[in-house]
C-alpha cells in the first residue's frame, strides 16, 4: 500500500488558504494536515479552531491535526467541533497522556501522539492500545524548513517492532524530501507530512511533487 501524504498547510500561501487545500486536495493528498502552535510549547503561533473550521468545507480528506500547544486538553473539543478527524497530541505536553487519549477518543476522534526528536519511546509504551498514530518528529517542532534529523531512521524502526501487530499509524514530520523519503518508507513509515516539499511550485505542479514524494 503507497504511503501517505499529508500536505502541511503551514507551508501554503496563507493569503488564499482555501484555495490551497483544494489544490493539494485534487492533487492527490491522502490527509490535510493542520500544524497548530502556540507560542509557548515551541515558539512559533499558527491558527486556531476558526481557521480549521473555515477550511473544512473545501475538502473532504481527513484533518490531521497536530496539536503542539501546552497544555492541549482544554482545546481537544474546540478542534473536535472545528472539523478535525485526527487529534494529535505532545506526549511532552500533557502530565496526563492517558486521559488526554481518552477524551479525543470521547469526542469520536482518531488518537495520536507525537514525539520530538530526544523524547525517548518508553513515553508511549503504555498507550499503545488507545492509539491510532504514533506521529515522530524528524526536527524540532516549531517552525517549517528544518533540516531532517538522521537518528530519527532507527526510531522509526523501534516504534515499529513496538506496535507489532496494532493497527497503528506512523508518521514523521520535518525534512520530508525526495531524498529522506526513501529511507523513511524502508524504515517502517506509513504517512508523511511534508510542507515546502509540496507547496513548491504552483498548483500545478502539486500532484508530481506527491508522486515525487512517493518514489
Amino acid at each position: 500500500m503507497s504511503v501517505k501524504i499529508a500536505p502541511s498547510i503551514l507551508s501554503a500561501d496563507f493569503a488564499d488558504l482555501g484555495a490551497e487545500v483544494r489544490a493539494v486536495d485534487e492533487a492527490g493528498a491522502d490527509w490535510i494536515h493542520l500544524d497548530v502552535m502556540d507560542g509557548h510549547f515551541v515558539p512559533n503561533i499558527t491558527f486556531g479552531p476558526p481557521v480549521v473550521a473555515s477550511l473544512r468545507r473545501h475538502t473532504n480528506k481527513l484533518f490531521d491535526c497536530h496539536l503542539m500547544i501546552e497544555p492541549c486538553d482544554a482545546y481537544l473539543e474546540a478542534f473536535a467541533k472545528a472539523g478535525c478527524d485526527q487529534i494529535t497530541v505532545h506526549a511532552e505536553a500533557t502530565r496526563h497522556l492517558d486521559r488526554s487519549l481518552q477524551i479525543i477518543k470521547g469526542l469520536g476522534k482518531k488518537a495520536g501522539v507525537a514525539l520530538n526528536p530526544s523524547t525517548p519511546l518508553d513515553m508511549i509504551e503504555y498507550v499503545l492500545d488507545r492509539l491510532d498514530l504514533v506521529l515522530l518528529m524528524t526536527v524540532n517542532p516549531g517552525f517549517g524548513g528544518q533540516a531532517f534529523i538522521p537518528a530519527v531512521l532507527e526510531k522509526v524502526r523501534r516504534v515499529k517492532r513496538l506496535i507489532g501487530y496494532r493497527p497503528i499509524e506512523i508518521e514523521v514530520d520535518g525534512g520530508v524530501t525526495t531524498q529522506t523519503a526513501p529511507k523513511l518508507i524502508e524504515a517502517g513509515v506509513t504517512a508523511m507530512v511534508a510542507g515546502s516539499a509540496v507547496f513548491k511550485g504552483d498548483a500545478r505542479q502539486y500532484a508530481t511533487n506527491m508522486a515525487a514524494l512517493r518514489g
